[in-house]
């Protein structure tokens, strides 16, 4: 029997993306001064108004208003009509030093290897149906709201967009989790109010008029553009029976911060995938990689794609668990739903991963082989921390370096450019290790 699955997404306009983005903008500006940062910055935006909070050690110095306002002016909130702007919101700053209770289980001392930030379990997701081993319900979501901010940002087409938006994607898969057709799309845009009501119309009318216009220009310019970035086995899964619901409500002029507010760490499901597979809870966006709410996350994302990438099987969740302070992680765990192509139990391939890879599971050696203390975090605050395309890109650092001399602290920065490596955690390397410690050709 066939079955439906749907997954949604939402774009970088959106409340809580925007607050993601603020937190993982400054984490990135103190990492880029500091790797040693330890940061846990939460973003609350409402109607003119940004509140950040939450714990920072670092020796960086860091302008957090104008990284704020940079960022917003970023994702396009440029106008005062939108009751929230680059250049008019109010910050407020309740950043403060963390806790030396976290910090004494966190930092690595002489005799000891630094432990994990936070006791909880983390999971990652791969399954074979798209390219990037990702559920394919997501993809398409992310893709639809990514292609409609590039559509925004160019400026030629659909003019009266705004920065906030969400998509949701339903797929029908056969029994053995291989996608039919797609079976209904939503898109829900932000617009200005582009026409007007007058004598021969009413505002029912009107608002009828600008659905319909953004529709046709959704079908014509928006499907056709996400279309192309698909591989073709993947473009034949779109039909002439497609159920398109857009801006169903009619009207959606008030929107952004002002229209809900946002706040850090309120998408971990559009962060991760979708709905499949499962999550510990734990939100990503403004925490260094001492917490393994993140790190662990990524790391197990990327044992999980590998596992896949390998012939192991055709999906494969991972769950990793910790507890403060510890550095071996308290359990490893390999799902693969009855997928597996290798004769051996999820139990059986358990063992032999934690025989194979314990070690690399430990916060230190995530942080050190995925390359976790860099200025990496803000591309992954907006569509999705799962499923993106590893990438290298120069970024300027500048290290910051305090010494004594006659009993006075000086303070010295040096800047230079640094080439960085983004979504290490995506990279197929694990691949042949995994092949050989299963014997698999």
């Amino acid at each position: 029997m066939s079955y439906y699955f749907t997954s949604e997404s939402v774009s970088e306009g959106h409340p809580d993306k925007v607050a993601d983005q603020i937190s993982d903008s400054i984490l990135d500006a103190m990492l880029a001064q500091d790797p040693n940062s330890r940061v846990a910055c939460e973003t609350l935006v409402t109607t003119g108004l940004v509140t950040l909070a939450g714990e920072i050690t670092t020796n960086a110095y860091v302008d957090v208003q104008e990284i704020t306002r940079n960022t917003i002016q970023n994702i396009g909130y440029t106008k005062d009509e939108y009751m929230f702007s680059s250049n008019s919101c109010a910050i407020i700053s309740a950043l403060h030093s963390q806790s030396p209770d976290i910090a004494q289980g966190v930092n690595e001392g002489d005799n000891k290897e630094q432990g994990a930030g936070d006791q909880g379990m983390m999971f990652g997701f791969a399954t074979n149906e798209s390219d990037n081993l990702m559920p394919l319900t997501l993809e398409i979501s992310h893709l639809l709201v990514e292609e409609l901010a590039r559509i925004r940002k160019e400026g030629k087409l659909m003019k009266y967009l705004r920065p906030d938006a969400k998509s949701q994607v339903t797929i029908e898969y056969d029994e053995k989790h291989r996608p039919l057709k797609i079976d209904t799309i939503v898109v829900s845009t932000q617009h200005d109010d582009f026409i007007k009501p007058s004598d021969k119309h009413s505002k029912a009318e009107v608002e009828t008029e600008m659905q319909v216009k953004i529709k046709d220009d959704i079908l014509k310019y928006l499907i056709p553009a996400v279309k192309k970035r698909l591989p073709k086995r993947i473009q034949k899964l779109f039909n002439d029976s497609i159920k398109y619901y857009i801006n169903p409500t009619g009207v959606f002029i008030i929107g952004g911060p002002h229209g809900d507010s946002g706040l850090t760490g309120r998408k971990i499901i559009v962060d991760t995938y979708g709905g499949r597979g499962a999550h510990g809870g734990g939100a990503f966006s403004g925490k260094d990689p001492s917490k393994v709410d993140r790190s662990a996350a990524y790391a197990a994302r990327h044992l999980a794609k590998n596992l896949v990438a390998a012939g192991i099987a055709e999906q494969a969740l991972v769950q990793l668990s910790y507890a403060i302070g510890i550095a071996e992680p308290i359990s490893i765990n390999v799902n693969t739903f009855r997928t597996a192509k290798i004769k051996k139990t999820d139990g059986q391939i358990s063992d032999k991963i934690i025989e194979l890879l314990k070690d690399d599971f430990k916060p230190k050696s995530i942080i050190e082989r995925l390359k976790l203390k860099n200025p990496i975090y803000t591309e992954t605050a907006a569509y999705g921390h799962m499923g993106r395309q590893p990438y290298n890109k120069e970024v300027d650092v500048a290290y910051v370096t305090i010494e004594e001399k006659n009993g006075h602290k000086i303070e010295t920065r040096k800047y230079q450019k640094k080439n960085v490596e983004f979504f290490t955690w995506e990279k197929l390397d694990y691949v042949d290790k995994i092949k050989k410690a299963f014997e698999i050709a």
